[in-house]
């Protein structure tokens, strides 16, 4: 009774279902663990060597753009390649920029041009791998262990967020900057053995050799054409673009709380500490099958908390708001990452998936730099009281606009694992059921029939 008590929370059963799986999960959590410990490294680096605020902002130019271009070249080769032969390919081009990293901190390197073409050598190899390796949670697991699956990877990327930046501290007093590096490489080289021990994911409609001539046409189409896609990454995007809320921290933390640098720091934790619980708990909502109602309404939850953050007085209530917030990041983000993967063919899977990707970085930064010009011309409380409250419109305007999305519903337990690369995926005693509904996208053409892809 109490393991099945403590399974309706965390539900862990993608780490017993599939070895392949369990070995990725492993791989990834170790190399997000890594990669907090050198973003720190790199920032403080560059503050080190430059002393501006320019110098730490030419960080996201090095890693944003070449999120945004190979993010969405890499989805086109995921639909040609074998999708396992991208992410060893470009994990150990991530390896080596990580070395590449270490060697120049222990040769006492000055020039902040080198520091920053390394580290974008290493987010060009990590995003043309990001569409790839997304999709392979779905081939290694059967379709109603996908959202647990993905919740599981969750929790672990917000377990970095919290204890990698401490850990960098840490490494970087006492060992320096080339042991925050070495630290990543390490990271990096535990990622690449998973993912060497992986079996082959070629996309529907590859040959028996991995290749084919080219991807199926109408990448974009599949997502413009298909109501359930289109819906869930406009719920994504209108809640990001409207509501982002992290640019605005440190004027309501000055207006506040007197620029409390110990408060600025609670506000980020709790968005964390938030997002991490419902990671624990999120047996509860991964075992729902309508997925698609269950985004949109943590959409809109998003929304409200942080409409909720900017009209509260109290440190308490904030950070209750930043929480709810951050819960509610974690239960969209896990539901629609799973609907996007299951209702996608897997000839287009890659691309979809870049798209996600791209929206998924654009949009915060996006919304980021709204407030900021909103706030600039208002106030910090108005800027976030309006955009949460826009955000939970748009939400319920795409609800009530895409009816597939709220009556989608995930596959029952007892599905078969949702692609071929999950042969090693143990069969669950329980009965056969359908596969989702419209298993085919309207506008992406007869070769989409028997393929699937997600964000």
């Amino acid at each position: 009774m109490k393991g099945r008590f403590r399974l309706r929370f965390l539900d862990t059963r993608p780490l017993r279902a599939s070895r392949s799986f369990r070995d990725l999960w492993i791989g990834t959590s170790v190399s997000q663990l890594g990669g907090q410990t050198a973003a720190v490294a790199v920032l403080a680096q560059v503050w080190d060597l430059t002393g501006s605020p320019v110098g730490t902002g030419a960080i996201g130019l090095a890693t944003g753009l070449p999120i945004v271009l190979f993010g969405l070249l890499g989805g086109t080769l995921a639909d040609t390649v074998d999708r396992r032969t991208v992410v060893r390919a470009t994990t150990a081009g991530q390896l080596l920029a990580a070395a590449g990293l270490c060697a120049q901190a222990l040769a006492g390197n000055r020039s902040v041009l080198l520091l920053l073409a390394l580290v974008a050598v290493q987010t060009s190899c990590g995003a043309l791998g990001a569409p790839a390796r997304r999709t392979f949670p779905v081939r290694l697991l059967p379709g109603d262990q996908v959202a647990a699956g993905l919740a599981l990877t969750n929790i672990s990327f917000q377990a970095a967020m919290l204890a990698g930046p401490a850990m960098a501290g840490l490494i970087i007093a006492r060992w320096g900057f080339p042991a925050a590096y070495a630290t990543q490489a390490v990271a990096m080289a535990v990622s690449m053995l998973a993912v060497i021990r992986l079996p082959a994911m070629r996309p529907d409609g590859a040959d028996a050799a991995g290749g084919r001539r080219r991807p199926e046409r109408g990448g974009w189409r599949v997502v413009l054409g298909r109501p359930t896609l289109r819906g869930s990454l406009a719920t994504d995007l209108a809640a990001t673009l409207l509501a982002m809320p992290v640019a605005l921290f440190p004027l309501v933390n000055e207006i506040r709380f007197e620029g409390n640098p110990q408060t600025l720091g609670l506000f980020l934790s709790a968005v964390a500490v938030g997002g991490i619980t419902a990671g624990l708990l999120s047996g509860t909502v991964t075992r729902l099958r309508r997925s698609g109602l269950v985004q949109l309404s943590a959409a809109g939850v998003w929304g409200l908390a942080l409409a909720g953050f900017g009209l509260v007085g109290p440190l308490w209530a904030a950070l209750g708001c930043l929480a709810v917030a951050g819960a509610a990041d974690t239960v969209s983000v896990v539901t629609r990452s799973a609907l996007v993967q299951l209702e996608t063919p897997d000839a287009y899977r890659g691309r979809v998936s870049s798209v996600e990707h791209v929206i998924g970085v654009a949009g915060p930064e996006l919304g980021n730099f709204r407030g900021g010009l909103l706030a600039s011309a208002t106030s910090a409380p108005f800027a976030l009281v309006l955009g949460g409250l826009s955000a939970a419109l748009a939400v319920g305007a795409v609800a009530a606009t895409h009816a597939p999305l709220r009556a989608y519903r995930t596959p029952s337990a007892g599905a078969g694992p949702a692609g071929p690369g999950a042969a090693d995926a143990k069969p669950l005693d329980r009965p056969e059921v359908a596969t989702p509904e419209a298993a085919v996208p309207e506008a992406a053409g007869p070769a989409a029939a028997a393929a699937g892809q997600a964000r």
